[in-house]
């Protein structure tokens, strides 16, 4: 279906931040210790990982094209060197759309803070937001596009607004079952119902990937852990429908790895980071084929 120019995309200013900010933690899969560091960068930039502690310290762009791994988490690498959990901090700078941004790294993975992106919100307002005075191109959906293996999958519907749609599933686990939430992204909505969503898992699940030393930082101060119908987190959940909300945090991650700003209704059924990376580059693919 053909539509104008003036219909498929449209423009805003680019926007980067105003000084730089920095916090550390510990990585959930490594629990090897790291700072990182926002610092604004120019337009036309996009967002980069420059890993500081390696020498030459070389960067990686924050695009698809680099995921090379996603074990429970999104990697992004090259052949010299990797920056693991990419996933919360990609999700609080696209919902404030950040379009330029160094994102400097002393070590192999993005700290996992308390497991949501509300550190990294923090981040980002304390350091404030300016926009900038070249533009960008927002793409906007022609005809749909959507993704699909098995039990999962993931549609892209043209739109006016950004708005994701979840449908979470764990038929075997009582307390889980099924959860469903949608949400029309802007800062504040994210800002309040997204970001405190904190990564979880089922504890039949992640107790012999701590015993392997798979997960080397993982607490119950850095996610939810879920054991029958009972989470046994102290304090509980932050929403009743708190793994849902993450893992529209997660998938807002993700699909900002297509590397340019797009409008679209995101339905997504059990959906993760393999299927979210797999369905950024259908939507590079589409993007590239509507520009030509």
């Amino acid at each position: 279906m053909a539509s104008s120019d003036k219909y498929s995309t449209s423009r805003k200013h680019q926007r980067t931040l105003k000084n730089s900010v920095s916090l550390s933690g510990t990585g959930l899969f490594t629990g090897v210790s790291s700072e990182v560091k926002l610092r604004p960068a120019p337009e036309g930039t996009g967002v980069v990982f420059q890993r500081m502690d390696l020498p030459d310290k070389p960067t990686l762009p924050a695009f698809v094209d680099y995921v090379c791994e996603t074990p429970r988490c999104t990697i992004l690498g090259s052949e010299d060197f990797q920056v693991q959990t990419v996933e919360h901090i990609l999700s609080a700078i696209k919902a404030y759309e950040i379009d330029n941004l160094i994102i400097e790294i002393d070590g192999p993975e993005i700290p996992s803070c308390d497991g949501s992106a509300v550190p990294f919100v923090e981040l980002i307002e304390k350091a404030g937001v300016v926009s900038q005075s070249k533009t960008k191109k927002i793409h906007h959906l022609e005809v749909p596009v959507f993704w699909s293996k098995g039990d999962v999958h993931l549609v892209a519907l043209p739109s006016e607004e950004f708005r994701i749609s979840y449908t979470l599933n764990y038929p075997t686990c009582e307390l889980l079952k099924s959860q469903f939430f949608t949400v029309h992204l802007n800062e504040e909505i994210y800002k309040e119902e997204i970001a405190p969503a904190r990564t979880f898992s089922l504890y039949e699940e992640v107790v012999p990937l701590i015993e392997k030393g798979n997960i080397k930082g993982g607490r119950l101060d850095n996610a939810v852990i879920i054991k029958g119908d009972s989470i046994l987190n102290p304090e509980g959940v932050r929403y009743k429908d708190e793994m849902v909300r993450h893992k529209i945090l997660d998938l807002i991650g993700d699909l900002s790895l297509v590397g340019q700003s797009f409008i679209a209704h995101i339905i997504a059924i059990r959906s993760g980071h393999f299927s979210n990376t797999s369905f950024a580059k259908e939507l590079v693919s589409n993007f590239t084929m509507e520009n030509h």
